[in-house]
């Protein structure tokens, strides 16, 4: 299960594994207050595409594009985090103000679709004769 909570608000042993999906630490969050289980910069927007978006909200459309369109290189990464959250809840922690027009709503999305695409593992079929 994946869900999204802002840096700024209290970490409950609910959300499962915890991960900071800004390439900056929030501002004026101390380490022992945010309590993310991995920090994952290399998901985070380019701060070119960052500093592009400036959070304006008619830019988001085009942000989300560009944004799904860098994450398409990391692979890996994306595959790690929807393991945890196929096994258990990973909620994925930032600090912009407004979480439906956030990178990590984006980050959410592509997670989802990964997890529902997965093919279910299936027995090997046995062949006649062998």
């Amino acid at each position: 299960m994946l869900q999204l909570k802002r840096a700024y608000d209290r970490a409950d042993p609910e959300d499962g594994v915890r991960v900071l999906v800004d390439r900056l630490w929030p501002r004026g969050v101390p380490k022992e207050r945010l309590r993310v289980d991995l920090w994952a910069k290399e998901l985070a927007p380019s701060p070119e595409l960052r500093v592009w978006f400036a959070h304006r909200p008619e830019r988001f459309p085009e942000f989300r594009r560009r944004y799904r369109s860098e994450l398409a290189s990391h692979t890996e990464q994306l595959r790690s985090i929807a393991e945890k959250a196929r096994r258990g809840t990973v909620t994925l922690v930032f600090a912009a103000r407004e979480p439906a027009r956030s990178n990590a709503a984006v980050l959410r999305e592509v997670l989802e679709a990964a997890l529902s695409s997965r093919p279910t593992h299936r027995r090997p079929r046995r062949h006649p004769g062998g």
